[in-house]
């Protein structure tokens, strides 16, 4: 059993001070960004030399959503935004679910030939034409139009041997403000959250969804915390109304919307206490060593086997992967939908 905390790397190799938080007691995975990735085959060594350092090994992550959120985009199918993909097929749900679905497939398959468990995917938040931080990592406007896309491109992850993480719940589509950056307040009521916003989540959560992350967002007519932190949405909506048994990741504790909790080990305890499987630290090394330290005595068994639950399947290698049909298939299809002009896709 491995603990809470998810860090990140610096660069393409681990540091002798990298190894050491790494193999803290309090460490359960890692994060991956575009800094530490330059070619498939540095990728391999990465993730080997990760693999190595504890046993059960390591969980390997990455945010590979496509568009402007992937990660790993050299040597790996560039992925079109989820916006792209009902409009590339004038509104015809049903085609746009078929291609959800492979490119879950086609983005799970490369990453699990390259040993990474999963990617913090889909974004299930609906597109109001607010968020500037969703924008067009959004499938679609309505809830029944995420839900449905979102559900397929998970059915097709899981296709590869992957687990999906939904986020951002209970929907980060309704504030304009980039959590990121500063602190979003939605003041809709909860109806209208659970009856429109929360619909694509109780979907997926239905069909085995494994992991979900929870918005940096307050919900002021609901509850007065930042919902990662919260036990209203946490425990009493999401365990209990929702019935999820996945796992829990806060989203970055070092985002600035997190500061309304206050120092990094408070964040931490706090997110935990509130539900959080799992606490996310990017970003600042220091902060990842007083959440290390906040932690280091932690330890909750039925998170844990959560955890467990979510490393890969086995899955072809990357050359058997490629001489694949489907593969070939998928790869164009994702080419036609990104490089399909923006002004032949409305609806």
């Amino acid at each position: 059993m491995h603990g809470p905390v998810m860090l990140d790397l610096s660069g393409t190799e681990l540091t002798d001070e990298e190894v050491k938080r790494l193999q803290h007691p309090a460490t359960g995975g890692v994060i991956l960004f575009s800094r530490n990735y330059s070619s498939r085959e540095q990728l391999y060594r990465l993730v080997a030399r990760i693999h190595e350092l504890r046993s059960p090994p390591l969980l390997i992550a990455v945010d590979q959503e496509g568009g402007s959120v992937q990660r790993f985009r050299d040597e790996f199918t560039l992925l079109p935004a989820p916006a792209r993909i009902l409009p590339f097929f004038h509104g015809d749900l049903a085609r746009a679910r078929h291609a959800a679905h492979e490119l879950g497939w086609i983005m799970a398959s490369e990453l699990r030939a390259a040993g990474v468990d999963f990617s913090f995917a889909p974004v299930l938040d609906l597109d109001y034409g607010l968020s500037e931080v969703i924008g067009d990592r959004a499938f679609a406007k309505t809830a029944e139009q995420v839900a449905s896309l979102g559900q397929a491109w998970m059915l097709g992850a899981r296709e590869a041997g992957m687990i999906s993480v939904g986020k951002h719940f209970p929907g980060h589509g309704g504030v304009r403000a980039d959590s990121h950056l500063e602190l979003p307040v939605d003041a809709r009521a909860l109806d209208e959250i659970m009856h429109q916003d929360v619909r694509p989540f109780r979907r997926l959560i239905a069909s085995g969804l494994e992991g979900i992350m929870p918005a940096h967002v307050i919900y002021r007519e609901c509850d007065a915390q930042l919902a990662g932190f919260s036990s209203f949405w946490l425990q009493r909506v999401l365990r209990e109304q929702l019935h999820f048994n996945g796992v829990i990741f806060s989203d970055d504790l070092s985002m600035q919307a997190a500061a309304e909790c206050g120092g990094y080990s408070q964040r931490a305890r706090v997110a935990i206490e509130a539900g959080c499987d799992v606490v996310l630290v990017c970003n600042n090394p220091e902060a990842a060593d007083e959440v290390l330290k906040e932690l280091e005595d932690y330890h909750d068994p039925v998170g844990m086997a959560r955890c467990a639950r979510l490393h890969g399947r086995p899955a072809p290698k990357w050359d058997r992967l490629r001489e694949s049909n489907r593969w070939h298939n998928a790869v164009r299809l994702a080419a036609d939908i990104r490089e399909s002009p923006g002004d032949d896709l409305a609806l």
